[in-house]
């Protein structure tokens, strides 16, 4: 299992107990700054026993392999995602936008999934949004988002929603956490370039789309203990069926 993976399952479990760094660090014997270190990737810089202290504070062990409740690992990373993903559908929803989630594609050979579209009928305006729980692979993801975006504009919103979008905006979500900010300023050479706005810009054009746009938003994780917020009471929410190639 490698770093990030471990740092990512450490993160987890704390949050889902609603511990900042410094209570888990509190509760082991180490301190905030050590906690950080395992989170981001880096536990391999410190002692074995180190990582051991932290995941018996979660009721979890290291051996180097983490495990929890039988194995059900993925479960509790995909719950972050999926939090995540009912936040945006909660605020597009809000915001009068027709919305599809897990949208899948298969063109001539490009295949994946859009986590969340969303549609303006009346403006001819798309957004591609990708949702990353963890933010690792900076290249590949903005490779993938390129592609999504291209493929919206030429056969994809045209299928799901009904027409060709005239604006599109590829909108990167990413959990409002100082671990995800500092992780985009770390990568600010090729962020900054890929999704250039922020914050009140994101904003305003999800109120008023005009123009193309790409850019990042940060997201509270609204309900840390529990499941999905926001997506499925929506009437306006539509899951995707699968593309056909």
């Amino acid at each position: 299992m490698d770093d990030i993976r471990i740092g990512r399952i450490l993160r987890a479990l704390r949050r889902r107990r609603g511990w900042t760094q410094t209570e888990l660090g509190e509760r082991c014997g180490l301190s905030q700054q050590a906690i950080s270190l395992i989170e981001r990737g880096h536990g391999s810089r410190l002692a074995g026993s180190t990582a051991r202290r932290a995941f018996a504070a979660v009721d979890a062990r290291w051996e180097p392999v983490v495990s929890w409740r039988g194995g059900d690992l993925d479960r509790l990373l995909d719950d972050e995602h999926a939090r995540l993903v009912g936040e945006v559908v909660r605020r597009l929803t809000d915001l009068e936008w027709d919305v599809a989630v897990e949208v899948t594609y298969n063109e001539f050979g490009e295949r994946g999934s859009v986590d969340v579209l969303g549609a303006h009928a009346e403006r001819l305006a798309i957004v591609v949004v990708e949702v990353k729980s963890d933010l690792t692979v900076m290249d590949a993801t903005v490779r993938k988002v390129d592609e999504k975006e291209r493929i919206v504009r030429e056969t994809l919103g045209r299928r799901r929603f009904g027409f060709m979008p005239r604006v599109v905006a590829r909108l990167l979500v990413l959990p409002s956490s100082e671990t995800a900010r500092r992780r985009v300023r770390s990568s600010s050479s090729i962020l900054d370039a890929a999704f250039p706005a922020r914050g009140a810009a994101v904003r305003n054009w999800l109120r008023d789309p005009i123009g193309d746009l790409a850019g990042i938003l940060f997201v509270s994780d609204t309900n840390p203990g529990g499941g999905t917020r926001g997506g499925g009471g929506s009437k306006r929410v539509r899951r995707s069926r699968t593309a056909k190639p």
